[in-house]
């Protein structure tokens, strides 16, 4: 548990995944992609707790209202040879917003991954969210301008699964 200025962050639990749930609807209100999200709270449940968890949460709580949290599982690079943490996602809720709570949670995140060896932490922001970028920035992280996301979803994801070409 981190805390500083009435703040704790601890690792989410079963009982924390209506309120992620709730979290994650609010970040993609926020990003304009609210129609894009489909998670439910058993899905939730099952990625976070389930017999196989690929993913892990903590939860930002100041004077016991949840304040925001962020979303992360391990990836691996395999030019370092050691494990990294890759940030999924990370919330504020606006009113609690400018005071410290993104960056103590990026700090959280950051001692996860020197205590677990990771070789880095990495997230993708946005390209409009100007503030968030020039937020990360001002903790030394550096966009990776040379690197391009590629995603398949969906019916595309299927056809690949099945070998066959995109429409």
């Amino acid at each position: 548990m981190t805390q500083a200025t009435g703040l704790d962050i601890t690792s989410a639990t079963p009982a924390d995944v209506p309120l992620l749930l709730r979290l994650i609807r609010d970040l993609a209100e926020y990003e304009k992609l609210l129609h894009e999200v489909v998670a439910t709270e058993d899905l939730l449940h099952q990625a976070l707790f389930g017999p196989r968890p690929v993913i892990e949460s903590v939860v930002a709580r100041s004077g016991g209202d949840a304040a925001g949290f962020a979303l992360f599982f391990h990836n691996f690079s395999t030019f370092l040879g050691r494990p990294g943490i890759y940030l999924e996602d990370l919330f504020v809720c606006p009113e609690f917003r400018g005071h410290g709570i993104g960056k103590a949670l990026l700090v959280h995140l950051a001692q996860i991954a020197c205590e677990r060896g990771c070789g880095r932490l990495e997230w993708g922001v946005l390209d409009w969210n100007r503030s968030a970028r020039d937020f990360y920035e001002s903790l030394g992280a550096e966009p990776v301008e040379q690197w391009v996301l590629h995603r398949v979803a969906g019916p595309a994801l299927r056809r690949l699964a099945q070998g066959r070409p995109a429409d």
